[in-house]
């Protein structure tokens, strides 16, 4: 027994050492308190979802850290408005990019305009809060306090001020790097992701400003899981963007307040990931976890062209709640990585019928677009939800799958043939735009109005014909269905 816990430990202590790669490189015995320091620097400080030049070779200094606090309305999805409160003015705030020795001179601005006071805890930081207990600071005042860097890593700072969750719920969060002596191995591209949950009065989507509420936030019951502050940061135009062959890392952190994430980039692994932001390191990983209050390094090279999509994989987070953006790779097909389809055909093990979404008594109130802009606006935030996983942000849809909603014959044809896709589902072969499609469409439990929204965005983009859906019509077309039904019935 004895002999086979002394294989088990010496086991264990094997996989300790094969998965323990250090890309901060492994401590040495100089005290880190004892580092010197030569000179002093303003520290680079960039706002979401990039990062400031690497550290290098530089040597331990002096930084100087200027961080404002800015209480202010910005949007959380179109139409939505919510008050955000910030640490330099965007949501997740600056990131800081500091190395091992650093002797921080942090000067923590609270706007005169701001309504309350705030502070920050900086998870790097050594001492009483995390610097906490030292900056709590009024509208219109300044605190400066000093740190020491003495741990290597990526680390989350926010908020400390009670409440401290409705701090940090109002998106007063960020991330502070600690590079080692030399700096992290250089890569082609770096960018800062920051996870986070809302709370908001309204249901996702309700239109207008939309106040923090304390009563969900308690329950950890969020309307919107996003990345770097609103719906659509990290998506369209807004997307990260990289070529093929070039190695990307994210600086992903999770501000919370509550919600844990698994951060996944659809059609990507991850070649390396620093787990929680420190020495530790895993490799060829699917999904990793990112504590609320916690950070990943994850790096990998893109090998094909194309668009990944970045998603917290507790799924309806991403398709439901906002937790969705895009990586954009441009360069040539690389088809012995990945082919794309070779061969098409009809499978209907479970036979043809269409898949229906299940239906509730209960739909959530929504506000009456009255004007064709007010519609094209409330179109496009359901399509963000409900159909651009498959139809994707451009209405590009996807080859030999998916239908292009863009410059869409099919759509342009007949109205009532869009409504009743959505409102009924489709499958079967069609024809759009000359190509010949095969899938299945799943009908959408939405109300006539929000069909109506949905669709008039849809005519009012990408080259299509500008016709206006009005809910009646799709009441129309929903009625005849219901009368067919009954007369088959009878």
């Amino acid at each position: 027994m004895k002999t086979k816990l002394k294989i088990a430990a010496g086991f264990l202590a094997l996989t300790a050492i094969t998965v323990g790669l250090f890309s901060f490189g492994d401590k040495d015995t100089t005290d880190p308190s004892k580092i010197k320091v030569e000179g002093e620097m303003v520290a680079e400080l960039t706002a979401p979802p990039f990062v400031p030049k690497p550290v290098g070779n530089r040597a331990a200094t002096k930084l100087i850290v200027n961080m404002e606090i800015k209480e202010m309305e910005g949007e959380m999805a179109d139409g939505v408005k919510y008050t955000y409160w910030t640490f330099g003015g965007s949501v997740p705030g600056s990131f800081i990019r500091t190395r091992i020795g650093d002797e921080v001179q942090f000067h923590l601005k609270n706007h005169p305009d701001n309504k309350l006071p705030h502070n920050i805890d900086l998870h790097a930081v050594t001492g009483p809060g995390g610097g906490a207990t030292s900056s709590l600071v009024a509208p219109g005042h300044e605190k400066v306090f000093n740190f020491k860097c003495l741990n290597p890593g990526l680390y989350v700072y926010h908020c400390a001020t009670a409440p401290v969750g409705m701090h940090i719920a109002n998106g007063m969060y960020g991330l502070i790097l600690v590079e080692p002596e030399g700096g992290l191995p250089p890569v082609d591209k770096e960018y800062y992701i920051m996870q986070g949950d809302f709370y908001t009065k309204g249901a996702y989507g309700e239109q207008g400003s939309q106040p923090f509420d304390m009563e969900k936030a308690i329950k950890e019951q969020p309307d919107y899981v996003v990345f770097n502050g609103k719906v659509g940061a990290l998506t369209g135009d807004k997307a990260i963007t990289a070529k093929k062959g070039e190695t990307v890392r994210i600086y992903m952190g999770n501000g919370g307040p509550n919600l844990v994430s698994s951060f996944h980039v659809i059609g990507e692994i991850f070649d390396k990931v620093n787990i929680e932001g420190g020495h530790l390191i895993n490799k060829d990983v699917q999904t990793t976890l990112v504590p609320a209050g916690g950070s990943a390094i994850v790096e990998f090279k893109v090998d094909v062209p194309g668009t990944f999509i970045l998603v917290d994989h507790s799924i309806f987070r991403a398709f439901n709640k906002g937790a969705i953006g895009m990586l954009k790779v441009d360069g040539e097909q690389e088809k012995t990585i990945y082919s794309g389809t070779v061969q098409e055909g009809i499978y209907l093990a479970e036979g043809g019928t269409i898949q229906n979404m299940p239906k509730e008594k209960g739909v959530a109130k929504s506000t009456v677009a009255k004007t064709v802009p007010e519609q094209v606006k409330a179109g496009k935030e359901i399509y963000g939800r409900t159909c651009f996983a498959c139809h994707q942000s451009e209405g590009q849809g996807i080859p030999n799958a998916f239908p292009p909603l863009a410059k869409s014959d099919y759509l342009n044809a007949n109205p009532k043939k869009a409504i009743d896709a959505v409102l009924h589902g489709l499958s079967g072969e069609i024809t759009v735009n000359g190509k010949k499609y095969n899938s299945v469409m799943t009908s959408q439990n939405l109300t006539d109005e929000e069909i109506a929204n949905v669709l008039t965005y849809v005519y009012n983009s990408w080259g299509n014909n500008k016709t206006n859906v009005t809910a009646p019509m799709v009441k129309n077309q929903r009625g005849k269905v219901v009368a067919k039904a009954k007369d088959i019935h009878e």
